[in-house]
């Protein structure tokens, strides 16, 4: 193994790139429940904003067929610039090329839409053609069947590229509970698209350290037994 896939994932020393997370592309994906994937693209999106990650997005055919970047997405980098392409292949756009580039970092975080097409064919060509190294995050991509993004993620982890889940990601770049300056963004991502873990937290949040609740409601009424 390369001694620099050693070193574990670092506000400074990655950037990301969302490849294709459309409509017309989700559509196909069989391989993850969808609004899971869309979760955990967002949430990815977020603790890169959080950790001031450079972040390239990419789309395919958005006028013709694909659709237009989800909007979730889209929210957290309101600014972006979106570099459109024809081929599925990213790594064939010159646009997205010089963006990667720009940000002088090897590591590249990829959560793309299919597995099997727009994330293999980038993540062979960026590793062969340029030297970098490539981490596919798996459960914020997917793919046209279970068996299309599982062997299409044996290709890639044959040829080197590393395998990763979002919160993985996210949690590899907070490293140490001790970087304040993160933390309570860091736990407003997890409550929100953290699952079971965003849940227990909130629940240590409010009923272990007596924390208010995040949301303001309605007054709790009752127990009032109805008579028998």
């Amino acid at each position: 193994m390369q001694s620099s896939k050693l070193e574990v994932l670092t506000p400074g020393n990655s950037q990301l790139i969302f490849i294709d997370q459309q409509p017309q592309m989700a559509f196909g994906v069989q391989s993850i429940d969808r609004q899971a994937l869309k979760n955990n693209v967002v949430g990815l999106a977020k603790a890169a904003k959080v950790f001031g990650i450079p972040t390239t997005i990419t789309t395919v055919e958005t006028e013709s067929f694909s659709g237009h970047t989800y909007p979730e997405l889209l929210a957290v980098f309101p600014d972006h610039e979106i570099l459109e392409r024809t081929s599925m292949n990213s790594w064939d756009d010159q646009n997205v090329r010089d963006s990667l580039a720009a940000n002088d970092r090897k590591k590249i975080i990829v959560a793309g839409l299919w597995t099997e097409v727009c994330n293999t064919t980038f993540a062979l060509s960026a590793m062969h053609d340029a030297g970098y190294e490539i981490y596919m995050v798996a459960d914020a991509s997917g793919g046209t069947s279970q068996d299309a993004h599982d062997y299409a993620m044996q290709r890639m982890i044959q040829a080197g590229v590393v395998p990763m889940t979002w919160q993985q990601v996210f949690l590899e770049w907070q490293r140490d509970w001790a970087n304040r300056d993160t933390y309570d963004a860091v736990m407003a991502v997890a409550k929100e698209h953290s699952g079971a873990y965003g849940i227990g937290v909130d629940y240590a949040y409010t009923m272990v350290h007596k924390a208010p609740e995040r949301v303001k409601h309605g007054k709790r009424i009752g127990p009032s037994p109805a008579s028998q």
